[in-house]
């Protein structure tokens, strides 16, 4: 398994091939910047990046969150229309660093957000790991958005009233 190399240690006489470094040290900038804007960690960042690739092969952003797996399996016969666990289809290692973000932003930050409020009565209706599950693939959804339009996201959104 690869390691996670930050873009601060890949110096300028590094011994791999000029391009492949050019290219990493781009990717890990551009990381760097959509995750301070999104306030999530940057290997996520850049893991997103990387696995997403080019953010116009999804037509909306909602369409990101089944690409890591973060999605309901369903079985349908007849009358018959089961929801299941998650499907586990894409990169395990996105899926799981977007769950592990997931359980932070429930469990361990301290500051109030939308984000947090809706996932929190997610949490009280279906149970805390669906809730989390939910939150990872909106965390997708929110990165894929940042990345297309390069907004900043503001934890305290609310949508106004209808």
């Amino acid at each position: 398994m690869a390691t996670f190399v930050p873009a601060a240690e890949l110096g300028p006489d590094d011994e791999r091939d000029p391009a492949f470094t050019a290219l990493l040290r781009e990717t890990r900038e551009r990381a760097l910047e959509l995750a301070k804007r999104a306030g999530l960690p940057e290997e996520l960042a850049h893991q997103v990046l990387m696995v997403v690739d080019d953010p116009g092969r999804f037509a909306h952003s909602a369409d990101v969150g089944p690409h890591p797996g973060l999605t309901p399996r369903r079985y349908q016969s007849g009358e018959i229309d089961r929801s299941g666990r998650i499907s586990k289809c894409g990169d395990a290692m996105v899926r799981s660093l977007l769950f592990e973000a997931a359980m932070a932003l429930l469990h361990r930050v301290k500051a109030a957000s939308g984000l947090k409020r809706w996932a929190r009565a997610l949490a009280k209706r279906g149970g805390g790991r669906k809730a989390a599950t939910a939150l990872a693939r909106k965390l997708a959804v929110i990165l894929h958005r940042l990345w297309v339009d390069g907004s900043t996201f503001d934890p305290h959104y609310r949508r106004a009233a209808v």
